[in-house]
């Protein structure tokens, strides 16, 4: 099994995209966490084998992968405004050069707030400020329904940086210690290679995180 077509080329920053808004490619170590997970999925279509799986879920295993198709994906960020994205790019060539030299290192890690706008802090918010956070952060995920037709599918949940950071953690624990054996027996793997056939996301679903999918009429 292959990923159909070539890498999708374009612009680092451009306007044009099912979202309507302003998007910029990130270098994010989430595309490099997908791409692991999509090559052993192609070096294994039907999944990795569990340590001691019941034959149900074996069965269940096999199936979910093989309604799993391959894809691109890549990180951007958005914004309704062009200067969203202007911003990010200026803090991350100015954290990037400094990053390069041992004084660079130290003045980031000494005044992160200066370097980032206030992007980062040394403190971290606290609790008063976690919980007066927008009530659910949202990141979109857009590409192609078999169909043909734009598809947008959003995960929406409260604090990305703590609390849904801390559901996640929580849940995927859980999954370890209640269904070790339908899990790999060991080695680096990928979230998504790991826990894909489980629960998960119905477990996520019950602690206040949602998954939505939505068709759009036209891609411009």
């Amino acid at each position: 099994m292959q990923i159909p077509g070539p890498p999708p080329k374009g612009s680092l920053i451009e306007g044009h995209n099912p979202l309507g808004m302003w998007a910029m490619k990130l270098p994010s170590a989430d595309t490099v966490v997908v791409k692991r997970t999509v090559s052993t999925f192609i070096e294994h279509p039907e999944g990795l084998p569990g340590a001691e799986e019941t034959p149900g879920y074996a069965k269940h295993r096999k199936n979910f992968w093989f309604c799993v198709k391959p894809a691109h994906f890549g990180v951007n960020i958005a914004s309704r405004s062009l200067m969203i994205p202007m911003c990010f790019l200026i803090i991350g060539l100015l954290i990037g050069l400094l990053a390069k030299f041992p004084l660079g290192r130290y003045l980031l890690l000494k005044y992160p707030e200066s370097f980032s706008a206030g992007l980062f802090s040394r403190a971290g918010p606290t609790d008063e400020e976690v919980k007066s956070a927008p009530p659910r952060s949202k990141c979109g995920l857009s590409g192609m329904a078999t169909v043909m037709r734009p598809m947008h599918r959003s995960v929406s949940g409260p604090d990305v940086g703590y609390i849904t950071t801390s559901i996640i953690l929580v849940q995927c624990t859980l999954i370890l210690l209640s269904q070790r054996g339908n899990l790999p027996k060991g080695g680096v793997y990928t979230p998504g290679a790991v826990f894909g056939p489980t629960d998960l996301q119905w477990r996520l679903q019950e602690n206040g995180l949602s998954f939505d999918v939505h068709m759009t009429r036209s891609m411009r």
